[in-house]
């Protein structure tokens, strides 16, 4: 990915330094790197296992579990990603706002794949009795809102380059599909997850909850009474002028 500055003819490889926030997450994510490298008992406390959290409590996984990592290459790519999209979104939102976007995409990825967890498949009672670990939730997050907010901005996927908007889509498919047929989709469900709430996050944070769904509720009351009363913004579906009333 390249950086253009304001002068025409420069640019530089990448986002830029790093930013406070992303610096710091970065540390984390390293330094429990090593420790879970050096202790691996550490992965059974801190890593997301539902049937732990649902039944021994165990809640502080939902928060844990995004910067443990199973091998250098898993970090290393997370770690990779989240420069790469997370650099212009903390100067574009700010450290606060992007901090509270980043924990709220992995911790709602994760409560997510606890709710997937329940559902009566084997695919689904699968990722109940596993352990699910990594960064990945909270930057799927990240990459649709560098989508929404750069939508045509290329991304190299593979070995083409493609929008912003397309590679989120193409990612946020291929881990639906995942999610729902590979016996080993654990991490997509995940994934899945990061995209759902990091789409909810997008569309409503400038929404006051309450309000929209009060909002939601009058809207479809309204067009419940016209259902019924055949009442409809152009008139009747079968006038031929089409009068509003």
């Amino acid at each position: 990915m390249r950086r253009y500055s304001p002068y025409a003819a420069s640019y530089s490889f990448g986002p830029g330094p790093l930013p406070p926030a992303l610096k710091a997450l970065i540390v984390l994510n390293v330094i429990a790197f090593i420790a879970t490298s050096l202790a691996p008992s550490l992965l059974q406390w801190f890593g997301l296992f539902p049937a732990a959290v649902l039944g021994q409590f165990e809640i502080w996984q939902v928060g844990t579990y995004m910067f443990l990592h199973g091998g250098v290459f898993h970090i290393l790519f997370n770690m990779l990603a989240l420069w790469m999209f997370g650099t212009e979104l903390e100067r574009l939102w700010g450290t606060r706002e992007f901090l509270k976007f980043y924990f709220t995409c992995g911790i709602g990825a994760a409560v997510l794949t606890i709710l997937f967890s329940l559902l009566p498949f084997d695919f689904a009672r699968q990722v109940h009795q596993s352990i699910v670990i990594g960064a990945s939730g909270a930057i799927y997050g990240l990459l649709l809102a560098y989508a929404m907010t750069y939508p045509e901005r290329p991304i190299l996927l593979v070995i083409f380059f493609v929008p912003a908007k397309v590679c989120v889509a193409i990612l946020g498919a291929i881990a639906l599909l995942s999610s729902v047929s590979e016996p080993g989709g654990v991490a997509n469900a995940t994934h899945l997850g990061g995209l759902l709430v990091a789409y909810l996050y997008l569309t409503t944070r400038h929404t006051h909850p309450v309000a929209e769904l009060k909002y939601r509720y009058l809207k479809w009351k309204i067009n419940r009474v016209r259902r019924k009363f055949d009442v409809y913004s152009g008139g009747r579906h079968d006038d031929y002028d089409r009068r509003i009333h």
